[in-house]
């Protein structure tokens, strides 16, 4: 059976909710990165970048153990191990590839700057505050702008685009945005909420979703110096 290293956050829910569609059989081994557990060396020999979520497939390519970090590598492999979630056709497959990394490079890392600036950091900085929102909602803009051109993110077919992108716009409110002002994403945004799979993706773990204000000690395993501490 296939081990997921994770926790609930949107890079794990990615993982949660392709193995839901894909109907992989997996057991969940938590990661609590709030009180430090992804700098464990277990977890270090899975991911040196100490991030969840990690894979461990005993059946991997010709039978072999494969063991995989980094969500969007996941996905990819869980694509092509099943031959599902990406199109057949070569240019639909790079479609579906190139909106993946455009999560990869841009939702997921100017998403996550403007939550760090606006509610993390341990000092106001307008300057990031006003430039992560401003992303925020430029990347709404080339979501909309695609979302009018196709129903999904690679155009015919869901994919492991849409799997990847969607954790990340969860919870607007949270940036500031309101989906009411993109029409095409809030119908694909609806679309995948719908989803029975991906409603079952997004419970992985849900009990242990962060509620209230981050403690200190969680502040400082997550962004002070715990970090970059040499493992």
């Amino acid at each position: 059976m296939l081990e997921v290293w994770t926790w609930p956050t949107p890079n794990g829910h990615k993982v949660h909710i392709a193995l839901e569609e894909l109907e992989i059989p997996y057991k969940i081994v938590p990661v609590n990165i709030g009180k430090g557990e992804q700098f464990r060396p277990d977890f270090l020999a899975l991911n040196p970048n100490h991030r969840i979520p990690a894979i461990v497939d005993p059946d991997g390519p010709g039978g072999q153990r494969l063991e995989l970090f980094e969500s969007g590598a996941i996905l990819i492999y869980l694509a092509d191990k099943t031959g599902k979630l990406l199109p057949d056709d070569p240019i639909g497959r790079y479609s579906a590839l190139q909106w993946l990394m455009f999560q990869m490079g841009g939702v997921g890392p100017m998403f996550g700057q403007y939550g760090h600036f606006h509610n993390y950091a341990p000092e106001q900085v307008p300057y990031a505050k006003a430039r992560y929102a401003n992303e925020v909602i430029r990347l709404h803009g080339v979501l909309e702008k695609r979302l009018a051109q196709a129903e999904w993110l690679a155009g015919k077919e869901y994919s492991i685009a849409d799997i990847a992108t969607y954790p990340w716009l969860r919870f607007p409110e949270r940036r500031a945005i309101d989906l009411a002002d993109y029409p095409n994403v809030q119908r694909w945004f609806t679309a995948i909420d719908s989803r029975p799979a991906v409603q079952r993706g997004v419970e992985v773990l849900s009990e242990n979703q962060r509620k209230g204000t981050m403690t200190p000690e969680e502040r400082e395993i997550l962004f002070g110096q715990t970090q970059f501490q040499k493992r």
